[in-house]
């Protein structure tokens, strides 16, 4: 009987290894709002790191969190590093591209409590009333981020925190 449940517990591990090494080799993760104002309104809020205290959900993961700035004061090359409790981690995000007033690009780089290297985006168009903004990232899935996407689903985690950012970000621009 013992050597049983081991056989099914061995062959289920297996099972989940390789169901694991067949997922995608990389993710993204999107969502959306219209806010009622310009696109030119927005994209300062976005441009300026300073300006992500406002309404970035991650701003609130830890009050003592250590902020630094370098680079540009906003748009290309503004640099921003953060180091946090286990919740915020430990990371940087510099601004690579901008195409005002519709699209900024961001290097994201986390280096606590897991590496990784992704793309942020955000997508500013013009809509009836107002402009839809668009919160993306992407980047690649190594095999760990793989096997941990069986049993956490990171669209739900990452999109939930982007929901509530774009909800913060319309607030703050609709003022």
């Amino acid at each position: 009987m013992l050597k049983s449940i081991a056989i099914a517990v061995v062959v289920l591990v297996v099972a989940v290894l390789v169901f694991a090494a067949t997922r995608r080799d990389d993710f993204r993760v999107q969502r959306s709002i219209v806010v009622k104002a310009a696109p030119e309104r927005i994209l300062p809020l976005i441009t300026d790191f300073r300006r992500w205290a406002g309404w970035s959900p991650y701003e609130k993961l830890d009050p003592a969190m250590k902020r630094t700035h370098a680079g540009a004061p906003s748009g290309v090359g503004a640099v921003y590093q953060w180091e946090g409790n286990s919740k915020a981690g430990a990371g940087r995000m510099e601004i690579k591209e901008v195409q005002a007033p519709s699209r900024v690009t961001i290097q994201l780089d986390f280096t606590k409590p897991v590496e990784g290297h992704n793309v942020a985006e955000f997508a500013l168009e013009p809509r009836a009333g107002g402009t839809e903004v668009i919160w993306s990232m992407r980047g690649p899935s190594p095999y760990l981020m793989k096997l941990m996407g069986i049993f956490v689903n990171l669209d739900r985690m990452i999109g939930s925190d982007f929901e509530n950012g774009l909800a913060n970000l319309k607030a703050v621009a609709e003022r």
